[in-house]
């Protein structure tokens, strides 16, 4: 049988809620199967660690997680802490330190979401957002002089390398030709940004060469909203920039019912280092403890971690047990417009995966 080893990190506010559900489903998907079961480490790290000893995880938690098979990740922030700290000190350190390069941030309106967009069918809203998560806008480049002075000044650079951007055009490109309709939106600003977008689209061009069968085009960010919003069917795969993705993702997950459904995935394609999975949801600290967070795009983000460790039959049982229980207006969060809680979804979707055990070989 084989031992996939997990670490799960909650990081901050209800990340330390949905974290236990999504154990919870994995664990339940685990006892109906015979070829695979999970050993969880548990992490504390995040604010709480802040606190006690100066950083949000040690200086050498990496050497911790590198042996991992995948990690499963809550949330960072903390509204005692600043949030540059909070996501420099554990999120990104994580996802810089392991180049885990692809984000990758699917979203559908699933069963029994009354989703903002009416005249929307749910097969017209089926994308995935693939972001570049290692350099960009969100690079680091940069500093600060003069504090506090009337000449203070301050830079964020977008640094972007050839390296980098072919190697997130190829997996988009990739991505894109592995989905039924082989269609690739590459998402720009090239007409203000004359330098580094500008080298962004030149090598989309040159990477469309490898992929004759992806249908692909390019939408400048503005408009790509517009379009989400007005033409959702022609839309399949997007990739786009560190900032652009971060934004038009958060946009798809509301234009499918709530940010509290959507997963992520943070890949390392090559597989040198583990991959980390998280809702996208933040740390909500205004519903922390309630029992009202949402877990669902915890369980969509194990449904990735599933595939990414090649258990599809897994995979799919989890996603259909997570469609059966949006279905179910009774099993709704808050944020979906129902009352049910944190612990009432994740027994549901516990149930419906011992129900439709096979078991799972």
């Amino acid at each position: 049988m084989k031992i996939y080893r997990i670490a799960c990190i909650p990081g901050d506010g209800i990340g330390k809620e949905v974290v236990p559900a999504g154990q919870a489903v994995l664990a339940a998907l685990a006892s109906s199967s015979r070829s695979f079961s999970f050993e969880f480490e548990n992490f504390g790290w995040g604010g709480d660690w802040y606190r006690a000893h100066g950083e949000m995880m040690p200086a050498d938690g990496l050497d911790a997680l590198r042996q991992k098979d995948a990690i499963l990740f809550g949330s960072a922030g903390d509204p005692d802490i600043a949030d540059h700290i909070t996501l420099w000190g554990l999120r990104l350190k994580i996802c810089q330190g392991f180049d885990q390069y692809a984000n990758v941030r699917p979203t559908r309106i699933l069963p029994g979401i009354d989703a903002p967009l009416k005249r929307c069918r749910p097969q017209d809203l089926d994308w995935v957002i693939v972001r570049e998560n290692s350099e960009g806008e969100y690079a680091g480049v940069g500093g600060r002089v003069h504090q506090g002075q009337p000449i203070e000044a301050a830079t964020d650079v977008s640094m972007m390398t050839r390296a980098g951007v072919e190697r997130i055009m190829r997996f988009a490109f990739r991505l894109a030709q592995s989905r039924p309709r082989k269609l690739l939106t590459v998402v720009t600003k090239s007409n203000a940004q004359r330098h580094a977008m500008v080298m962004w689209d030149e090598i989309a061009l040159q990477i469309s060469r490898e992929f004759p069968d992806v249908k692909w085009d390019k939408e400048l960010v503005d408009a790509a909203t517009a379009r989400m919003v007005n033409r959702p069917a022609t839309l399949d795969t997007l990739v786009a920039t560190n900032l652009h993705a971060d934004i038009l993702s958060d946009l798809a997950a509301a234009l499918a019912g709530s940010l509290g459904i959507a997963p992520t995935g943070n890949i390392d394609p090559e597989r040198r280092y583990p991959s980390m999975f998280e809702p996208i949801h933040g740390s909500a600290f205004d519903i922390m403890g309630q029992g009202l967070a949402n877990p669902v795009g915890t369980f969509w983000s194990c449904v990735m971690l599933l595939e990414h460790l090649g258990e599809l039959d897994a995979a799919r049982t989890l996603m259909q047990a997570i469609e059966q229980v949006t279905a179910e207006p009774a099993l709704h969060t808050r944020d979906l417009g129902g009352t049910a809680t944190t612990q009432q979804v994740t027994q549901a979707t516990c149930d419906c995966i011992a129900a439709m055990a096979r078991p799972l070989v």
